[in-house]
């Protein structure tokens, strides 16, 4: 009885490290810029759950951001196509299959959070995530990795 209970004692506090590896944080600011250049998890998992934070002051119709990973050979179709859906749309088209994931649009002091499945995305696979704002795209972008 000690050694079972022992072994569920170590499994239920491993539990939440496999979660955590599966849950991501990232920061945006009024200067234009993601506090990470680069996210990753493993393969085991699954889904994925990104929150993005915008730690800024201004509102999201001057300075919003959001959170959108694609293939990295189709971020720049992806945002040049979405400015025409404008600020009600949060400058995103998501009937666009290319779009793997988004977060909503955000300003200063909200956050917003999306989960996805990682169904189809490969280990070692190029893959990206930027901002879709008009012009973020520039500086509002890093890697998402998909790790063995």
């Amino acid at each position: 009885m000690v050694k079972s209970l022992a072994g569920l004692v170590l499994l239920s506090a491993a539990l939440p490290a496999l979660a955590d590896e599966c849950t991501l944080t990232i920061g945006s600011n009024d200067a234009m810029q993601y506090d990470k250049q680069e996210l990753s998890v493993p393969a085991s998992c699954k889904e994925v759950t990104l929150t993005l934070n915008h730690t800024g002051n201004l509102e999201k119709k001057v300075m919003g951001h959001n959170w959108v990973l694609s293939k990295t050979e189709d971020m720049q179709a992806i945002a040049t196509g979405s400015i025409s859906a404008g600020a009600d749309k949060d400058y995103l088209d998501t009937s666009d299959k290319r779009i793997l994931a988004h977060t909503a649009l955000i300003g200063g002091g909200e956050s917003s959070s999306v989960t996805f499945s990682t169904e189809g995305l490969a280990v070692g696979g190029d893959y990206s995530y930027f901002c879709s704002f008009p012009g973020h795209i520039g500086m509002m972008k890093g890697k998402f990795v998909i790790t063995e």
